[in-house]
């Protein structure tokens, strides 16, 4: 009987998934290679409108825009978002008066189960949760002053957990949620059942404990194995590595294992993004302000295996994995914008590695423009075929989709040969009182609701 290649990747996962069975514990039957359905979506956060833009990714359409601000709750102009026939800056809106909404949202991630999705408020100190499902805000609750002038919910004010919370990350049997305090200098950990119950409102004892590291932490993510957490930093050339020591009931209880220095790759200490690679056996950091990324194992003395340096004011933002039939290869978005685009139009680009090389020897072997302004956050579909990019800025002038903020979609069945799909604008969130525009589009996670994320 001859395999197909689905059939291939599926029995190299379910051997991976075997041999890790006695270091995770299970979760509610997600799968690595779990049958497509058609209930795949998009989630990107949009930092200046405080809203999250689904992506329908059959049509590669805005399907809908999740709400987190707080305006239109009540008819009158204080909590309006236009008022006086006056549309206000995105700035200037978060500033009116009784406005208890969401402020800079920015960081995202999966459960390991795809079923919610966890985002923070970098200005407003909380996190919240979002059923990928429904695209609700978890904890929303009816709104008593309800009618065609109002919002439906009332918004959730989510968990309060400290100041600049910058990534949060689910812990890889999806107990516990890890989010980077950046202005607090120590990580939140969060019991996920406890804050589901919170984030309708009631104390629920959902923080499980503080735990002290770098200075300006900005991410966490975990082994593949679920024993160890790595904690970036914005402000030190480090690498906290902890331990986490789950008990009986999968909770941690985390202990520094050892601290990595990163001055030779990163000597500005500014290193916001890492993903572990879909092996488990590197974890890749991006050091913006150094124009350059690096790969470490995350076994061992944990050694650093490649720096690949990316070009003058690349400024590389996230970094995601590509592998499939045709090769392996690390993508990294630079925020950089460059003339000459497609089109002749200012675009980022994406810079293509290539992973298939021995460590020591990996480097830069192409880019390709990424139809967009600012290329900030990068994820790729269950199957590695499609690639999705969000972006900073809006379009320039006279394109297509001037004043529009865009998510851009790639063929990438041959990871070093990307083909072009769409570009989505991102369009703007119908409130009773008037359109906000959806802007500024920070992080971007691809969902399969029920199968195992790329964080699980």
């Amino acid at each position: 009987m001859s395999l197909t290649r689905r059939d291939i990747l599926k029995l190299a996962t379910l051997a991976a998934l075997g041999g890790m069975a006695g270091v995770r514990p299970a979760l509610a039957k997600p799968s690595a290679d779990a049958a497509d359905t058609g209930t795949d979506r998009v989630f990107i956060c949009n930092e200046d409108s405080n809203t999250l833009s689904v992506i329908n990714p059959y049509s590669n359409t805005v399907e809908s825009t999740v709400n987190l601000t707080s305006f239109d709750e009540d008819p009158r102009p204080p909590f309006q978002f236009v008022t006086g026939g006056v549309i206000p800056t995105h700035a200037a809106m978060i500033h009116k008066p009784l406005y208890h909404g969401a402020i800079a949202i920015h960081g995202a991630a999966p459960s390991p189960d795809s079923l919610l999705i966890a985002t923070t408020g970098r200005g407003s100190s909380n996190v919240y949760l979002i059923d990928t499902r429904t695209q609700s805000v978890v904890g929303n609750t009816p709104n008593p002053q309800a009618s065609d002038k109002t919002n439906a919910q009332r918004l959730s004010s989510g968990i309060l957990i400290g100041r600049e919370p910058h990534e949060p990350t689910f812990t890889r049997n999806g107990k516990e949620l890890w989010v980077t305090l950046r202005g607090e200098d120590r990580i939140v950990i969060l019991d996920v059942e406890r804050a589901r119950r919170q984030a309708g409102g009631k104390d629920a004892g959902a923080v499980r404990q503080y735990l002290d590291t770098l200075n300006g932490p900005a991410q966490v993510w975990f082994s593949a194995d679920g024993k160890l957490a790595f904690v970036i930093s914005q402000k030190v050339s480090k690498v906290d590595v902890f331990e986490l020591n789950a008990d009986r009931h999968g909770y941690s209880r985390p202990k520094r294992k050892t601290t990595l220095d990163l001055k030779a790759q990163d000597p500005f200490g500014f290193t916001p993004f890492q993903k572990t690679t879909p092996d488990g056996r590197e974890v890749w950091f991006s050091h913006k302000l150094a124009d350059s990324v690096s790969g470490w194992e995350t076994t061992g003395a944990h050694r650093v295996l490649d720096h690949v340096k990316l070009g003058e004011q690349a400024r590389p933002n996230h970094v995601e994995f590509v592998e499939n039939a045709r090769g392996r290869a690390v993508y990294a978005s630079l925020a950089r914008v460059d003339d000459g685009g497609p089109g002749n139009v200012a675009s980022s680009r994406i810079a293509i590695i290539d992973r298939g090389a021995p460590a020591g020897s990996r480097k830069v072997v192409g880019s390709f423009f990424s139809h967009g302004r600012e290329a900030h956050g990068l994820w790729t579909n269950p199957e590695n075929t499609r690639l999705y990019i969000a972006h900073e800025q809006d379009e320039l002038p006279g394109t297509p989709a001037e004043g529009q903020t865009v998510c851009s979609v790639f063929d990438v069945s041959d990871p070093f040969r990307p083909g072009f799909i769409a570009q989505i604008p991102l369009g703007s969130l119908d409130l009773p009182s008037g359109k906000l525009r959806n802007k500024k589009s920070i992080n971007l996670v691809y969902v399969r609701p029920g199968a195992r994320s790329q964080a699980g």
